[in-house]
């Protein structure tokens, strides 16, 4: 297991994005939609990890109704598993609360599911695996 990216949620991709690559010296960032989870990405590697700024593309978009109960920040910390639906079966049986019992798609490629933040003092918890 190792830290795959840290989800920041923003109102305007464009004017993070601006910030962010001011910070990380970086023109041209991964950009992506995931149309399944309804939001639109700006991705800044970082070593070996990833600034993964996130921005809904509706309402109804679990980034958008984040935004609007707690306002622009940190929205998930993201770990990289090598098998995310035995990850998933394991944390079950331990008793945490899970969001996505199964895989999701994801943005760069990858399947996710979410764990509750409740099982994890109030941190959003997001399991990752590589496709293939």
């Amino acid at each position: 297991m190792k830290i795959s990216h840290l989800g920041i949620a923003v109102k305007s991709l464009e004017e993070a994005g601006i910030r962010y690559g001011e910070l990380f010296d970086l023109d041209e960032p991964h950009r992506e939609i995931v149309e399944e989870q309804k939001v639109s990405i700006l991705s800044f590697p970082v070593g070996d990890a990833v600034i993964e700024l996130t921005a809904a593309t509706a309402p109804e978009s679990p980034i958008a109704k984040f935004i609007e109960k707690r306002g622009e920040g940190i929205h998930h910390i993201a770990f990289e598993v090598e098998d995310l639906q035995a990850e998933l079966d394991r944390l079950k049986a331990a008793g945490v609360r899970l969001i996505n019992e199964t895989p999701r798609e994801g943005a760069h490629d990858m399947l996710i599911a979410f764990v509750h933040p409740s099982s994890f003092n109030g941190v959003l918890v997001e399991l990752c695996q590589r496709k293939g």
